[in-house]
């Protein structure tokens, strides 16, 4: 991925999405292209219009910290947005090379015990690392039970983003399907920003884009976004709907690597479905997947 590109097309669809009014500017006359246009993000960024023409032809090498500010605030950047500027000009500056993980093959990352033992210690729910391509990478029996679509595939190579948009079974299993994949396709983008020298992430992508419609669309409008916590909601085949919370956190011994643990609400339908999971999970890891040997899986009482 060329930074350049990467520059320009962000600054440029950041435009397009700031109308006039939002802006507090007049609409004027009737526009050909949607959102500001260049002329007034430099007037609200304090900036000429050659010199932001020049960043967003994709050189934003050079650019001060007051600069980026200024262009965060035009274009009304969130949190999110304004660290992926950042990150985008870092790698022009070429700033980012001691921020990058040291460890480039992540896939052959292996949790350390103590890691390994605190998600054990998670009983209530999935617990699970995984790196900014969406690789599973550490689990506990609750979370391998609760992704064994994506385990159980070997198409999918244990990567959550090659599971929501090549397995067909992704859509019964996220019933907000649309909303998973705006997340999912958000969180690959800002590792794009982030790390921009990932090969892995590069061929990810050419594939996904390759195989995808909806993903290449998706990847086109160059949405980020920070997944620290929320609701999501699930079908398991095994025990059904389920509605979880989420927290997500960085693990600090291993920049880019993320722990996320998901959560039911006390007494919900969600925590006995949980607690189904729970059994069929230690099942399955005890013998032959119950599938295949005629047993059938505990299901939920209504």
């Amino acid at each position: 991925m060329d930074n350049s590109q990467e520059v320009r097309e962000f600054l440029t669809s950041r435009r397009a999405k700031i109308s006039p009014e939002r802006a507090g500017m007049p609409a004027g006359p009737r526009r050909r292209v949607p959102g500001l246009r260049r002329s007034e993000v430099a007037a609200l960024a304090d900036l000429s219009v050659e010199y932001y023409a020049k960043l967003e032809r994709g050189n934003l090498a050079g650019a001060s910290p007051a600069v980026l500010e200024a262009l965060a605030r035009a274009l009304q950047l969130d949190d999110a947005e304004r660290a992926h500027l950042l990150h985008l000009a870092q790698a022009a500056d070429g700033s980012d090379a001691l921020a990058r993980p040291r460890r480039r093959a992540t896939r052959q990352w292996t949790a350390h015990p103590a890691l390994q033992w605190m998600l054990d210690a998670v009983t209530g729910g999935p617990a699970f690392v995984r790196n900014g391509r969406m690789d599973l990478l550490a689990a506990n029996q609750f979370a391998r039970a609760f992704y064994s679509e994506v385990h159980d595939h070997p198409g999918n190579q244990d990567n959550l983003a090659r599971y929501q948009f090549l397995d067909p079974g992704a859509r019964r299993f996220y019933p907000d399907w649309e909303q998973a994949a705006d997340i999912t396709v958000a969180i690959l983008r800002t590792e794009a920003g982030r790390d921009p020298h990932d090969k892995d992430l590069h061929d990810l992508v050419g594939e996904l884009s390759t195989r995808s419609d909806e993903f290449r669309t998706r990847w086109g409008a160059h949405d980020v976004r920070h997944h620290g916590s929320g609701t999501k909601r699930f079908h398991h085949r095994a025990v059904g709907d389920l509605t979880l919370a989420y927290e997500g956190m960085e693990l600090t011994a291993a920049p880019g690597l993320h722990l996320t643990v998901y959560t039911a609400e006390p007494g919900s339908p969600s925590e006995q479905g949980l607690r189904l999971l729970a059994s069929w999970a230690a099942t399955r890891e005890a013998g032959p997947d119950p599938r295949r040997t005629g047993r059938t899986a505990p299901t939920r009482r209504e």
